[in-house]
């Protein structure tokens, strides 16, 4: 959210996430010879069969017959966009043993490893290769290691590389079984939006798949997992089965489970069935003027102050005061603020304080900053009689450590210090506190492609991350809405990028939040879905409030294909999400200063 004209911050963020480079590395040296009794176990690793035995993501492969190495035929795999062209394919090894990758390949930046090794997990690669070279690495089994997987890949916006005659060297491994059936599934205690499950282990699993009515919905690897983002009042049924290198098993025996009443996340319920959310400059003036608290229509449910911001970056003392007369000469006085604030509540608005902003960063590095949000946050709910807290993190207020890689379990202090400050919140205000979050598109949606300062190092930090935020804090969330606005283009779970400023762009993006997806498309790490009254879209209200601006005839088609599935377009949204709560938009200011179309479209739809 900005106080001023439109940013290019959004743009920015993404110029430098684009430009991060992988730390340089080095060929690994020559492995030495194999023994006498070790065998290639590289299935078709000459690709004379084309690409039998091989994946390739995104489609990206192909079987060429010029250039080669040997034979007739070589791997051509091509990266696009966010793909890397990655062909794999998991072979067969035995525990506690030693084995020689290799392969010829010709291209820039081409990469040959191993996964799931059960010791180190091994790459080599080249940053150019005209003509044929060959990569060679070595890499030994864990104790318990029956199955790796060995692949190729390229780099993001380069050429199309190629390899051949890839062979993997070492004892040959026993077949591996599918795992058994597992037995014993147990449903815990549920909670209005979750249910926890258990199993017993099953013998030769890795993994296991948990259904949801013969979906499946989520994936572990220990013997429990919780499904999240379900309706309260609602019988559910839980299934799950085992993995391993061979397959899947057969799915277990069902086991039902009801959701209690209630949820919404503290006064969700309250809301409308479809609300209007508008943020009210109130500590500020800019190009929109100044708009008075008893003035903001009555077509606005949530009303969220802008903004409060902290006495210093890492301080977590939060402040807040109404915009001086100098700057807005049409102010009312404190007492006036707080009566239009009761008049709004008496009317069944909410009225909240929206932490952060464009200028105002949040860190809270140390459980001291951690608590002193906590109690000066208190403070303005208690000073001007809030609903609750709304978390409009921008810029750098959130980014996670290197090596902090799974969403469900952060170690990142800014981000496990706020998750503990919020809950505490929560905890003092009961369950009518309201909780609502305004992230824009790179800390969310952009974690379908990248999470965190990546595998390799030198992406940029802050991508995806909310997410581990939103996660943990899910059943107490009223709503998310994430801004559609000022931000580049983003893929969606069509694997195509869409640009803001239709309604494709609000279809994909929220399509995310309530369908889910799994982080930097580790399939083992699903962001589970939210339900469709925890969702609004965000939008600019006018073309002056921000980049991305919506016009109402394609705000209407987002509202149709989302509730109703008719004017989609393109995308193919996951389900029909009629109890999508509604809009979001910057800001109440701005729709006024435009008159209040935003307000307008958006009541006429729900019949406001």
């Amino acid at each position: 959210m900005e106080r001023t004209g439109p940013p290019a911050r959004m743009t920015g963020l993404l110029a430098v996430f684009s430009a991060a480079l992988l730390a340089v590395g080095g060929l690994a040296a020559t492995a030495p010879s194999a023994a006498a009794a070790d065998v290639d176990l590289a299935s078709n690793g000459t690709f004379e069969a084309g690409l039998t035995g091989w994946t390739c993501t995104g489609g990206s492969g192909a079987v060429v017959s010029t250039p080669v190495h040997g034979g007739t035929s070589a791997l051509k795999a091509t990266p696009a966009g966010s793909d890397n062209a990655k062909c794999s394919q998991s072979v067969t090894v035995k525990p506690g043993s030693t084995y020689t990758l290799s392969a010829w390949v010709q291209g820039s930046y081409v990469y040959l490893g191993a996964e799931g090794t059960g010791t180190t997990d091994v790459s080599t690669w080249t940053q150019s290769a005209g003509a044929w070279q060959k990569l060679t690495t070595t890499f030994t089994t864990g104790a318990s290691t029956t199955s790796v997987k060995v692949y190729t890949h390229g780099w993001y916006g380069t050429p199309a590389y190629y390899a051949d005659d890839l062979t993997l060297v070492g004892p040959g491994g026993d077949p591996v079984a599918l795992p058994a059936v597992p037995t014993g599934l147990k449903a815990g205690t549920p909670t209005a939006s979750s249910v926890p499950l258990s199993w017993n282990a099953s013998s030769g699993a890795t993994g296991y798949n948990i259904y949801r009515g013969g979906t499946k919905v989520l994936s572990a690897t220990g013997t429990s997992a919780t499904v999240t983002g379900l309706t309260a009042s609602t019988a559910y049924s839980f299934q799950v089965s085992a993995t391993n290198s061979a397959g899947e098993s057969a799915k277990s025996a069902a086991v039902p489970a009801t959701t209690v009443a209630g949820g919404g996340g503290g006064g969700g319920t309250e809301l409308p069935a479809h609300a209007l959310v508008g943020y009210l400059h109130s500590s500020f003036a800019n190009g929109s003027g100044y708009t008075r608290m008893a003035d903001v229509p009555d077509s606005w449910d949530v009303i969220d102050l802008a903004f409060g911001e902290p006495t210093s970056v890492t301080s977590g003392d939060i402040r807040f005061s109404l915009c001086p007369v100098t700057e807005c000469p049409n102010v009312e006085s404190a007492a006036e603020f707080k009566a239009a604030i009761k008049a709004k509540q008496a009317a069944g608005k909410k009225v909240l304080i929206s932490i952060g902003g464009q200028n105002g960063q949040v860190q809270l590095a140390t459980t001291a900053a951690r608590d002193t949000f906590v109690s000066s946050v208190s403070k303005i709910i208690d000073e001007y009689g809030l609903d609750g807290l709304d978390i409009d993190f921008e810029g750098h207020s959130l980014s996670l450590n290197t090596g902090d890689t799974d969403f469900r379990n952060p170690t990142t202090p800014v981000i496990v210090n706020l998750i503990s400050a919020v809950k505490t919140l929560k905890a003092k205000y009961g369950e009518k506190f309201v909780l609502t979050m305004a992230p824009e598109t790179f800390f969310v949606q952009l974690g379908y492609q990248y999470y965190g300062s990546g595998p390799w190092g030198g992406q940029d930090p802050r991508a995806g991350a909310y997410l581990p935020v939103i996660h943990a804090l899910r059943d107490d969330l009223t709503l998310l809405h994430v801004q559609d606005y000022n931000s580049g283009s983003i893929m969606g779970l069509d694997n195509q990028y869409h640009s803001m400023g239709g309604a494709d762009f609000h279809i994909a993006m929220t399509d995310m939040l309530l369908a889910g997806f799994p982080v930097a498309g580790d399939q083992t790490k699903v962001f589970p879905g939210l339900r469709p009254d925890q969702v609004a879209i965000g939008l600019p209200a006018s073309t002056q409030a921000g980049n991305g601006h919506t016009s109402p005839a394609e705000v209407t088609k987002a509202l149709n294909c989302l509730t109703k599935k008719t004017d989609c377009g393109s995308y193919a949204t996951h389900g029909t999400w009629s109890g999508l709560r509604g809009l979001m938009t910057w800001s109440v200011n701005w729709d006024r200063f435009n008159n209040w179309e935003f307000s307008k479209n958006f009541d006429a739809y729900f019949g406001g």
